[in-house]
């Protein structure tokens, strides 16, 4: 197989990668030493995202297939793609909070569900706590009306009951 036979297959490989993704978040990893990347690999296989470094060429191609033309502008230097098929949400927070104890790691954007999010979106993108969170946090508001109205009719029956004795 040559080189170009194995570029092309690569480039195939990310378009149904970018077709399945729910997000895939462009990061600079410049300045990492392997330790720190080997930590920050560590923790996006424990959320389920994919990482992986790539070069900015055949990245841009898969790009353009599926229609992402506008990350061209991002692919400069080294940069990482970190996809996830599940949570749009964990690449961005899990490298946004690498990023704060590794100023080497630079978030440059992403897209997400199709659109394409600048650095700044992706930042407010890794405020958006775990889809666990959120359903908890939704079961919990649910839940609280629902049990002061049983302590409420609990309430009213003994009250009758009294009544009734």
């Amino acid at each position: 197989m040559g080189n170009r036979e194995i570029k092309e297959a690569k480039v195939r490989e990310l378009v149904e990668k970018f077709k399945k993704a729910q997000a895939i978040i462009l990061t600079s990893y410049k300045g990492l030493t392997v330790a720190e990347d080997t930590e920050l690999r560590k923790k996006m296989r424990e959320a389920g995202v994919e990482y992986k470094v790539v070069k900015n060429t055949l990245t841009l191609r898969a790009a353009k297939e599926v229609g992402f033309d506008a990350i061209e502008s991002y692919l400069e230097g080294p940069v990482a793609l970190a996809i996830s098929y599940d949570d749009p949400t964990a690449p961005a927070r899990i490298l946004a909070q690498f990023a704060e104890d590794h100023k080497a790691i630079e978030l440059k954007a992403g897209i997400v569900q199709g659109q394409l999010f600048d650095t700044a979106k992706v930042k407010e993108l890794s405020k958006i706590p775990p889809k666990e969170v959120l359903l908890a946090k939704f079961l919990g508001s649910i839940k609280s009306p629902v049990a002061k109205f049983v302590y409420v009719l609990d309430a009213i029956r003994k009250q009758k009951e009294e009544a009734n004795a």
